[in-house]
């Protein structure tokens, strides 16, 4: 029974901390989840360029990279996202560009 309790206080604060986040400035929601090892997930990267975490767009929001290594990519999110995130580093199988996806018109759309 202690485990079952465990579990419902873990799940109510997660639940608690996710909704009493900020409200989101662009609708992440509408960026398409893209898995890490998918075709539409093999980019060429560049520093400056502006992507957003394929898996879950809505957790880390979008973000610029900073850093650029071989397989890895540091991203500067300033807190875009539910989370909060402002710096991560994240391998590059992860990060889906704006760009590519012509997505600028979905994140114009305010909330």
């Amino acid at each position: 029974m202690g485990r079952r309790v465990e579990r419902f206080t873990y799940e109510k604060n997660r639940a608690m901390s996710l909704d009493s986040k900020k409200r989101l400035s662009y609708r992440l929601d509408l960026l398409p989840v893209i898995m890490p090892f998918h075709r539409r997930a093999k980019n060429e990267l560049m520093p400056g360029d502006l992507v957003y975490y394929g898996p879950s767009p809505e957790f880390y929001g979008i973000g610029e990279i900073v850093q650029r290594e071989e397989k890895v990519c540091v991203v500067d999110f300033r807190g875009t996202g539910l989370l909060g995130i402002h710096k991560d580093e994240i391998l590059i199988n992860y990060l889906i560009p704006i760009h590519t996806l012509n997505l600028t018109g979905v994140l114009k759309t305010k909330v």
